[in-house]
C-alpha cells in the first residue's frame, strides 16, 4: 500500500533549460490546489544534502512563467553519487517531512532519482528538462522548442551577412549526442547542409554538396553542425579543411553556445511545463512513483524512469529526407 503524500519537494538539476521555472510554478501551484505543502530545494541534489530548502506557495512563484533559467538554481553533485551523500539527503528530507520528490532535469538527474527511490523507497517523479530533446518517452523536453526558435532566429541573422559577403558559414549548435536541434533548426532556417552525430556524412560528401551549391548559383551557404558531429575534430578544423579544398569559399564559424539555453520560454514550453507539472504532482498523490512524465501524440504519459534513462530514441528519418530535398 502506497503512503499518503503530504509534502512534496521540487528541484532542478543538471543543465538549465527554458521552461524549468514554468514547471516549478506548476508543481507549486498544483500542490496548493490539492492543499498539500511544497518545498523548493535549491541547487539540486547538493541542496538536498546541505538542507537548502524553502517553503513555497502560489505567490512565491508569481511572475516566473516567462523567465528562462531556474529560480531554484542548479548544480551537479558528486557527493550525491555516494551512499553517504544520499543518506544525508534522505535524513534532511525526512526531518522537514518531505515525502515525495519532483525532479526536473535530464537523464543524469533521473539516474540519481531512481537510485534514491530504490535505496529508500522514496516516491519520485521526473520532468524532462533539457534543450537537447534526447530523452526517451517524450516527443518534447522542456526548453527544446525555445532553443529551436533561438537558433533559427540567429541563423536568419547570420544569413543576412553570409549573402551580403558571399560567405560560407559553419554554425555550431548544441547537441553532444543528439542532432535534434541541428536537424530541425537547419530545415527551419534553410541550411544547405546539416551535420549530426547520428549520421556520418563524411568530408568528401560535404565537399561535393558545397560544390553543387556553388554550381547551382548559390553565392552563400549555411552549414549547421551539432557539436557532437564526428566529421571533424572541431568546427574550426573543419573550416580549415573546407578552405584548403575549396579555396573559392570564404568560410566563417559561429559557435552559438549557451545563448541557446537562455531566454524566455516559448508559449509551447510554458504550456508543456504546466501540463507536466500537474501530472507529476497528481501522479505522486495517486501513489505512483519512479516515473517520468512526458508528451507523446499530444497526450501526457508516464514512462518508467529506467526506460527513460536507457531507452533509445531515434532521429526522424523523414526529416533527414526532407533536409536532402530542401537543400537542392
Amino acid at each position: 500500500m502506497s503512503k499518503v503524500i503530504k509534502k512534496i519537494g521540487v528541484l532542478t538539476s543538471g543543465g538549465d533549460s527554458p521552461g524549468m521555472n514554468a514547471a516549478i510554478r506548476s508543481v507549486v501551484r498544483t500542490c496548493a490546489f490539492h492543499k498539500i505543502e511544497c518545498v523548493g530545494v535549491y541547487r539540486g541534489y547538493q541542496g538536498m544534502i546541505e538542507g537548502d530548502f524553502k517553503e513555497m506557495g502560489p505567490r512565491s512563484v508569481h511572475n516566473i512563467v516567462n523567465k528562462g533559467g531556474t529560480i531554484l538554481k542548479s548544480a551537479r553533485s558528486k557527493e550525491f553519487m555516494t551512499v553517504e551523500g544520499r543518506k544525508k539527503a534522505f535524513d534532511n528530507l525526512s526531518q522537514i517531512g518531505v515525502d515525495g520528490l519532483v525532479v526536473i532535469g535530464g537523464d543524469g538527474s533521473f539516474t540519481g532519482a531512481e537510485v534514491f527511490n530504490k535505496e529508500y523507497n522514496f516516491p519520485v517523479m521526473g520532468i524532462p528538462g533539457t534543450i537537447d530533446n534526447d530523452i526517451f518517452g517524450t516527443s518534447h523536453t522542456l526548453g527544446y522548442d525555445t532553443a529551436l526558435n533561438t537558433v533559427v532566429d540567429v541563423i536568419d541573422k547570420i544569413r543576412d551577412t553570409a549573402s551580403s559577403h558571399n560567405r560560407l558559414f559553419l554554425v555550431e549548435v548544441m547537441g553532444r549526442d543528439a542532432g535534434h536541434i541541428a536537424l530541425n533548426a537547419g530545415i527551419g532556417a534553410g541550411a544547405e547542409e546539416i551535420l549530426i552525430p547520428e549520421e556520418d556524412l563524411g568530408l568528401e560528401r560535404l565537399l561535393e554538396s558545397l560544390k553543387k551549391s556553388k554550381a547551382a548559383g548559390k553565392s552563400s551557404s549555411i552549414v549547421v553542425i551539432a557539436e557532437g558531429d564526428k566529421i571533424g575534430k572541431s568546427v574550426f578544423e573543419l573550416k580549415d579543411y573546407v578552405e584548403a579544398n575549396l579555396p573559392e569559399y570564404e568560410v566563417r564559424v559561429s559557435v552559438l553556445g549557451h545563448m541557446q539555453r537562455g531566454g524566455a520560454p516559448s508559449c509551447f514550453d510554458r504550456v508543456l511545463a504546466s501540463r507536466l507539472g500537474v501530472k507529476a504532482v497528481e501522479s505522486l498523490l495517486e501513489g505512483k512513483s519512479n516515473f517520468m512524465v512526458g508528451l507523446l501524440n499530444d497526450k501526457v504519459i508516464l514512462t518508467q524512469l529506467e526506460q527513460a534513462i536507457n531507452g533509445h530514441y531515434e532521429i526522424d528519418r523523414e526529416l533527414l529526407r526532407v533536409s536532402d530535398i530542401m537543400s537542392i
